[in-house]
């Protein structure tokens, strides 16, 4: 059973790029693609990305601070 493949987009080495025949980056493993980096991965070798990083998360989104 094939687990779920991490989503790029959430991941810290996750980028666009400006060509427009390889629009998706991954900066930790130095390479663009036409597909999602993790289907990449996925495909050549049949893992799940090893070097996926989920964002952080900011806990107060609105940029608001509380005030005491």
């Amino acid at each position: 059973m094939v687990e779920k493949l991490p989503h790029c987009l959430q991941c810290v080495h996750y980028f666009i790029t400006h060509d427009p025949g390889r629009p998706y980056g991954c900066r930790a493993m130095a390479f663009k693609s036409q597909i999602s980096p993790g289907r990449v991965v996925f495909k050549n070798s049949g893992m799940i990305c090893q070097l996926y990083s989920p964002k952080k998360r900011d806990p107060n989104p609105s940029g608001s601070k509380k005030l005491a």
